[in-house]
């Protein structure tokens, strides 16, 4: 109990930082969906780009609940510093469509969620994505962290953009489920 305790007083003190940061998910409307609400963000071109190319469009407009972890143009730019162009190639459909599932979990998990999973599991929580490989969340000072299959971490920087078919987390950098051959 303590230990639950402990966690939701880091995340109340989370989720002050997450209600200042100047971010366009925060202001996103709730009864639109998780593509509608990405086309209205001047932060997230890039990850737009990439699920019209992996043809998640659809999916992402109608279906749900899920969870996406979504990463910034910023964390797009610092996986990819010559550019994301050769990751939007027809060629490249099928390892652009896994990074991309792998930042989706089925079901609305709400910070407090992860959180109280993390409770549960003391200390971390595992979900699986729906490209089928697993991330970890933990705590790192008051910061939802979560990590890939080869130990690469992204931050949770917007937490809790609610949609009509689910909720958005901003994180901070791109994950992935296993070694890509798009990379630089």
């Amino acid at each position: 109990m303590a230990f639950l305790t402990l966690f939701l007083t880091f995340f109340v003190s989370a989720q002050d930082s997450f209600s200042t940061t100047k971010n366009m998910f925060l202001h996103m409307d709730f009864e639109k969906s998780i593509i509608t609400n990405t086309k209205n963000s001047e932060d997230h071109k890039t990850l737009l780009a990439a699920m019209k190319a992996a043809d998640l469009e659809e999916i992402l407009s109608f279906d749900g609940p899920f969870t996406v972890f979504a990463p910034s143009d910023s964390a797009f730019e610092k996986l990819f510093p010559k550019g994301t162009s050769a990751l939007l190639h027809p060629e490249n459909k099928e390892e652009l469509k896994a990074i991309l599932r792998y930042h989706i979990i089925a079901g609305e998990f709400t910070a407090s969620k992860i959180l109280l999973a993390m409770c549960r599991g003391e200390g971390k929580a595992v979900f699986t994505t729906v490209q089928g490989a697993k991330i970890t969340a933990t705590m790192r000072g008051t910061d939802i962290v979560l990590t890939d299959g080869l130990g690469n971490s992204a931050k949770i920087i917007a937490a809790d953009a609610a949609q009509c078919n689910g909720v958005i987390h901003e994180i901070d950098s791109v994950i992935l489920p296993k070694k890509i051959n798009l990379l630089p």
